[in-house]
């Protein structure tokens, strides 16, 4: 497997740090999570729970080992460099400052561990006027400014459906760690990364900056073309209440479904800039798709070449018999459900280990002393 043989001591809790390393695990990294004494990770105790476990923690967690470590105290402090002599990566998400403060954070380990790979991943970065902000994900969202972009109709704000700053920022950690461990078999060397999830999000904004830096101004996100100023580019409500959406925005899609639906004479429209100017042909699809049920345009657009796809739930998706078929579900021996991984390799695929690690103990109790 690609990192076996890589050993990770995980300090972080709850999303992006234990999204990265258990990406690392799936793939032959030894991850050793370092949890706080008391309740230890909070997931372990957060959200829906079966068989005894935490879907979030199950999910998160899998495949690791994990001791507890009281990092203010001598003994745990200690304990935290005996691992640490002996680790490739090591990645914390406190505040910054606080890992220098508890003599774990970089200049300490490299001092003895020269090769080693840290990855501090904070809300706002290690400098700059925002990086003492307490912060978790929306939170990080709404001061990079997309929160915002998640309008409803009403034109309001809402809450995002998806971790982006959390999401974002694991994966760009996991990239540099990856770029630190490959650049280190010629030098020999380690390195520190500072990872924010405010910087990660904003990287992943090129598609939609354009007026802003064309123009100077804030986006009207109900005209934009990536937020429903685009009639192929949107959602539209169906008879049953259910709802369907257009994908692509590309002129053949358009000149597909219209000809499909004899209204040929408002491909032009589809061809104009996104905003006011296609509202004609919104209106037309909003009306045309009302007079069916999302099955039935479900059926409709078998086999046409058309970006399309019903709105579904998420369980929905979960259940869908393609996602098992590529990996993405599994079960361990229980019956508990494991989301797998999405980086597949053809010779050396990912190894899913559904066992969690059990509550942790002291190391002294491990037998890691």
């Amino acid at each position: 497997m690609k990192l076996e043989g890589v050993r990770v001591l995980d300090l972080s809790l709850f999303l992006p740090g234990p999204m990265l390393t258990l990406m690392m695990a799936d793939h032959g990294a030894d991850v050793i999570k370092i949890e706080p004494p008391g309740e230890g990770e909070p997931t372990r105790h957060i959200g829906y729970v079966k068989n005894g476990a935490s879907v979030w923690f199950r999910n998160t967690h899998r495949g690791k080992r994990s001791v507890s470590l009281n990092l203010k105290t001598p003994e745990g402090l200690a304990d935290f460099h005996a691992l640490a002599a002996q680790a490739d990566v090591i990645v914390e998400a406190f505040r910054p400052g606080v890992a220098d403060r508890l003599g774990v954070g970089y200049d300490a380990v490299r001092a003895y561990n020269p090769g080693v790979v840290y990855c501090a991943v904070s809300a706002f970065g290690q400098s700059g006027a925002y990086r003492d902000l307490p912060a978790h994900d929306v939170a990080v969202q709404a001061l990079a400014g997309v929160v915002s972009l998640n309008q409803g109709q009403d034109g309001k704000p809402t809450m995002p459906h998806m971790p982006v700053a959390d999401a974002l920022s694991s994966l760009t950690a996991l990239s540099g760690v990856l770029m630190a461990l490959l650049r280190r078999q010629t030098t020999g060397q380690g390195d520190y990364l500072d990872v924010s999830m405010y910087d990660a999000t904003l990287a992943w904004t090129p598609n939609v900056t354009g007026r802003i830096f064309a123009t100077g101004q804030a986006h009207e996100p109900k005209a934009e073309r990536s937020w429903g100023g685009a009639a192929f580019y949107n959602l539209y409500e169906c008879a049953d209440g259910q709802w369907i959406v257009l994908g692509g925005s590309e002129l053949k899609f358009a000149r597909n479904l219209l000809t499909a639906l004899d209204w040929p004479d408002l491909i032009d429209i589809a061809a104009r800039p996104p905003g006011p100017e296609q509202e004609p042909l919104r209106a037309f699809l909003r009306e045309t798709f009302r007079g069916r049920t999302r099955a039935e345009w479900e059926d409709w657009f078998q086999g046409r070449d058309i970006c399309f796809a019903p709105v579904r739930t998420l369980k929905d998706a979960f259940d869908d018999p393609a996602t098992t078929a590529r990996g993405m579900l599994a079960r361990d021996a229980e019956g508990n459900e494991v989301v797998g991984t999405p980086i597949l390799f053809r010779e050396e695929p990912a190894r899913i280990d559904p066992a969690l690690p059990p509550p942790p103990v002291p190391a002294a109790k491990a037998g890691w002393r």
